[in-house]
């Protein structure tokens, strides 16, 4: 019999043992090369087949065409190594793996053809495993949640993996989702660092120790799985994190913002709290919709806003503006300018963290997490903030104008008395050399 701790690496142990006693349903587990998370996917999908006759498993990859060279082969390599190669049988064609004692089965799909994931049945039990492999490669959790609202059904407890090898930008949705808080949900970050070096062998470690030392950019990012970034990152002071009730009820500086939108843009409407000796901003509220006439959007704002304190929207919109004026609630139109977008959004990148409810505020979050510069047909990073996928963000802006403009017209008078300072010190070190 095979022992468990000659083939699952040491920093697997914990999540071992927590899909052991079932107290998560989907495992994110990012790493660099050769930190073996593929590999212990595979053993845990045919030990969990294994011990529950109910259970089948479905492996997707984006593109079908990888499948065999990818999520089979790893499988295929797990049956063995665990010593239960009698028990299954393999097939090409159509390609998948049964269990011979159950007829319990393995199939393989890729996510081109979406279809024919929503068609898939079991003759016995039903999908309690997922594997997303290399899920950086999927679009997003949009197409995520539609095939998981397919596959997850008929059973009482379900096993999602998603494995991937960090993307360099962290604004990329995949590095911004593992940042989003759900109590169903485990993410794990290894390195081959903690794989037995025979695991891997020699010529594993001298190529990965002289990527480390002629570019350790790129070493921190291909084997340690390193966020390292592309330089194109908007915002990176952004935590995702629940803001209690009782956080909230302490809030004193209360800001509201709202961003009109409808036939194609969402309207979003945000409430915060700005700490201004800590420079921190709270996000615990949103509303944010496609389609949400003035109307609707104002009875909830009501609710929402019951001692009515002031709004400040987006002043390109004076109609809806004074439409919502009529309705009773206290708004503004926001003072803009020709610079107004950049002394705003570097006003928020200058602030010491952007803390945002993502469980009240998902979409605020997503926009906050993955808003990057865009790149000209050279890769080179263009001038100007993306006019896409921002309306939370010109929520927020809208919000803390007030403060963005204090923060532009002191920054010239600090940066003269810092340069005033260090001609000072320069004079010093002069006269002392001297």
């Amino acid at each position: 019999m095979t022992r468990l701790s000659s083939v699952i690496a040491p920093s697997f142990h914990t999540i071992h043992k927590d899909i052991k006693a079932d107290a998560h349903t989907h495992y994110w587990l990012g790493g660099g090369r050769g930190s073996t998370k593929s590999s212990f996917v595979a053993i845990e999908i045919i030990l969990g087949i294994m011990s529950d006759s109910n259970a089948n498993c479905i492996a997707l990859r984006k593109v079908k065409d990888t499948l065999r060279d990818s999520v089979y082969e790893q499988l295929s390599w797990a049956i063995e190594v665990l010593g239960v190669d009698d028990y299954w049988h393999k097939s090409i064609s159509p390609l998948g793996l049964t269990y011979k004692p159950t007829g319990q089965q393995i199939r393989f799909r890729g996510a081109d053809k979406p279809k024919k994931i929503k068609s898939i049945k079991f003759s016995k039990g039903y999908c309690k495993f997922l594997w997303y492999e290399e899920v950086d490669e999927f679009t997003g959790m949009e197409e995520i949640r539609m095939i998981n609202q397919s596959l997850m059904r008929g059973g009482k407890k379900f096993t999602v993996f998603y494995s991937y090898n960090p993307p360099k930008s962290a604004n990329n949705w995949v590095n911004a989702e593992v940042q989003l808080t759900r109590s169903d949900r485990v993410a794990h970050h290894s390195t081959y660092l903690s794989v037995p070096r025979e695991w891997l062998g020699e010529q594993f470690i001298v190529e990965a120790e002289h990527l480390k030392l002629t570019k350790p950019t790129s070493y921190e990012h291909e084997y340690l799985g390193s966020v390292t970034g592309t330089g194109g990152e908007i915002f990176d002071n952004v935590q995702c994190r629940k803001i209690s009730d009782e956080e909230i009820e302490d809030f004193y500086n209360i800001k509201r913002g709202l961003d009109y939108g409808y036939a194609i843009d969402p309207l979003a409407y945000g409430v915060m709290h700005y700490d201004r000796k800590y420079k921190r901003l709270y996000i615990f509220h949103e509303l944010y919709k496609v389609g949400l006439s003035n109307r609707a959007a104002y009875e909830h704002i009501k609710e929402e806003n019951k001692n009515n304190e002031e709004i400040i929207a987006d002043s390109a919109e004076p109609k809806s503006i004074s439409e919502m004026r009529q309705y009773g609630l206290r708004i503004r139109g926001v003072k803009k300018g020709p610079d107004s977008i950049e002394y705003g959004i570097k006003f928020l990148q200058d602030l010491e963290a952007i803390i945002i409810d993502d469980t009240r505020c998902p979409e605020t979050a997503r926009e906050f997490l993955t808003y990057e510069l865009d790149k000209d047909a050279n890769g080179n990073f263009k001038a100007g903030y993306p006019d896409r996928n921002n309306h939370s963000i010109d929520m927020v802006r809208y919000a803390m104008n007030d403060e963005a403009r204090e923060f532009r017209d002191r920054k010239p008078a600090d940066e003269k008395k810092e340069a005033r300072r260090q001609r000072g010190y320069q004079q010093m070190d002069a006269f002392i050399r001297f």
